[in-house]
């Protein structure tokens, strides 16, 4: 028993020793959390419903019935309250009780009403202890009354099985410990890449305003968001803000992209596999559910889910409990569920494609992400803070942001939101060698803003006005000499008047030339 490093093939050798034994058959109860008090027949007498005992292993020996699957010995979803009949009673006192019956009669024992069908005459209740803390209790089934030596045989047996048990419950921590720690270091991966991407939230228009009182309403509370918004918005950031403002924030944050996952891996992903589940499964392996317990699981791009799994998804988060792949154990999962998609979900829900009872699920607090086209005021800030952040990661120098290069950004609606943004100022940075910002915007008629015709320039359809060259050419001059003394008249450098006006020095000089324009004496 003591090589055993896995709970589940230790509580199986333990209970396959009762074929070497005058026992019918037997059975380990362990100490657990409370789990299924709503359906527990027991529940009128259990005082504390925060822990009872856990039927976790059973074996008989020719003890089987037609028709019962599982045996009754062998149930795992039996449970028996703590202080409840002489079970509860021996594990609460840490004291063997032998129970024997009188003449041919059947035992009868509370919570055990079955012993009379298998004709038990006699049952032997050892609590299990290590380190003077009681585990649970080892229980031996005889149809015959056994000699008083077994008593003593069950003391050494039961302490053996303790140490045994409190072995392999921490070889099983360490491993689960190591695991969760391997997946959260390729999740962190992933989310510093995707991070890289979509920058933070940065930037002071209204739209983003109300996300942040949204992100505020609903943080510390555990109700499931769905975050909306088109590809490259920033929705991932808006759940790691939603995370770290919980009460979950001590816990991991774990992201499942399911657009990438493949589909017959959806559940492994999900919920874990045990070794040999299926072909290529080497070894056990945690799945994100598991990996986000007592955290937060954020599922990205959430319509992308295959029914069939959807159906499996509502079910944890209805139940709060799943199964690994390949594994019959029931296992809690205390995580709280982000979930983001750039589908319109509503139409998903009636095109069949996705269940309408998972929808209104996850849509409990929806969050409706903007585009960076509707947030043209929040451009200066996350530009300035994109050029900061690519002049760091690329180990550029730092370059200028000018205030044409920001009206150019101003000027382009921005189909790929702030992704787009940051690929485009990480490439400027580049190529700008320190110098001031140049963008290599695409021009074209459906994504260009066409700037506003100014009040002089125009009065209405019906009457235009047009300007003639020579009241075009005085124009353009007296607009250099406004952005000359707008600069002091500084002709290069950082606020310099080419730098306004987004021309090279050489260009703004031929043009002063051109019109005669010459820095004022004194």
């Amino acid at each position: 028993m003591a090589q055993e490093k896995s709970l589940a093939p230790l509580l199986k050798k333990i209970v396959a020793a009762v074929e070497r034994t005058q026992f019918m058959f037997a059975q380990v109860w362990l100490i657990e959390k409370g789990d299924r008090c709503t359906t527990c027949k027991f529940r009128p007498e259990c005082a504390d419903q925060s822990r009872c005992l856990h039927l976790v292993a059973g074996k008989g020996r020719s003890a089987t019935t037609e028709g019962k699957t599982p045996a009754p010995h062998e149930d795992p979803n039996a449970r028996i309250p703590l202080n409840f009949g002489p079970l509860g009673e021996a594990v609460a006192a840490g004291r063997l009780k032998v129970l024997r019956t009188s003449d041919k009669q059947s035992l009868s024992m509370a919570g055990f009403e079955w012993l009379k069908e298998w004709g038990i005459r006699e049952c032997g209740i050892q609590p299990i202890e290590f380190k003077g803390e009681i585990l649970g209790a080892n229980l031996g089934f005889a149809r015959e009354y056994l000699p008083d030596s077994f008593t003593q045989w069950g003391r050494i047996f039961a302490d053996h099985v303790g140490a045994a048990i409190a072995n392999a419950r921490a070889f099983e921590e360490i491993q689960h410990l190591k695991t969760q720690l391997e997946l959260q270091n390729s999740y962190l991966q992933e989310a510093v890449i995707e991070a890289k991407a979509l920058g933070n939230l940065v930037g002071q228009s209204a739209a983003l305003k109300h996300i942040v009182r949204q992100i505020d309403l609903v943080a510390r509370t555990e109700a499931s968001v769905l975050i909306l918004g088109e590809t490259g918005t920033g929705k991932e950031l808006v759940a790691h803000e939603i995370h770290h403002r919980s009460l979950r924030k001590d816990g991991s944050l774990v992201r499942v992209n399911c657009a990438s996952v493949p589909r017959e891996l959806f559940e492994s992903e999900f919920f874990g596999h045990s070794r040999g589940a299926f072909t290529g499964a080497m070894k056990d392996r945690a799945g994100r559910f598991e990996t986000a317990e007592g955290g937060t699981l954020f599922l990205d791009e959430v319509g992308e889910i295959p029914l069939d799994i959807q159906n499996k998804l509502l079910r944890v988060l209805q139940e709060k409990r799943y199964e690994r792949v390949g594994e019959d154990r029931t296992r809690l999962a205390d995580v709280r569920i982000l979930a983001a998609t750039n589908r319109d979900l509503k139409k998903e829900v009636a095109a069949g494609r996705f269940r309408e009872d998972l929808f209104y699920r996850l849509n409990v607090f929806p969050i409706q992400v903007p585009p960076l086209r509707e947030r043209m005021d929040d451009i200066p800030s996350l530009a300035k803070h994109f050029v900061e952040l690519s002049a760091k990661d690329l180990k550029c120098a730092k370059p200028r942001l000018t205030r044409a290069a920001i009206a150019q950004l101003q000027g382009y609606d921005w189909p790929g939101n702030i992704r787009e943004l940051r690929n485009l100022i990480e490439r400027a940075v580049i190529l700008a060698r320190g110098g001031a910002l140049d963008f290599d915007l695409p021009v074209t008629g459906r994504s260009v803003r066409v700037a506003r015709p100014s009040a002089v320039a125009t009065e209405s359809a019906a009457q235009p006005k047009f300007l003639t060259e020579p009241e075009l050419q005085q124009r353009e001059r007296d607009n250099l000499v406004q952005v000359l003394e707008a600069a002091h008249w500084q002709i290069s450098g950082t606020n310099g008047a080419a730098e306004l006006l987004g021309v090279k020095p050489t260009t703004l000089l031929s043009r002063m030339d051109k019109w005669g324009i010459k820095k004022p004496e004194g």
